[in-house]
């Protein structure tokens, strides 16, 4: 049973395949680099890099951040914000035998 919880918080945490997209659009409409836009919202260039590409899903923290620093619309924010988790961090790659 633990384990088949992990499986679904971890395929909960698949970024929608528009979502990385469209904060590559949005920087881009902002005139920001990686750099610039990573540095204003508090993250790092690595991680909005792996935003964009779809490889991660950001905190519902990191997703007000770039809302904010990304000047988002609303239809964007819906999007961000409906695919931002709130329990970042929280798990471990390792098997729920060992993160116990």
């Amino acid at each position: 049973m633990e384990a088949k919880a992990l499986t679904v918080a971890w395929e909960r945490r698949t970024p929608p395949s528009g979502l990385g997209p469209m904060l590559r659009r949005a920087r881009m409409r902002c005139g920001l680099g990686q750099r610039q836009a990573s540095r204003i919202a508090g993250v790092s260039p690595s991680y909005l890099c792996h935003l964009e590409q779809g490889t991660r899903t950001p905190s519902m923290a990191v997703a007000e951040a770039l809302a904010e620093v990304l000047q988002l619309t609303l239809e964007e924010c819906h999007q961000l914000y409906g695919a931002a988790v709130t329990d970042a961090g929280r798990y471990s790659r390792r098997s729920p035998e060992r993160a116990a």
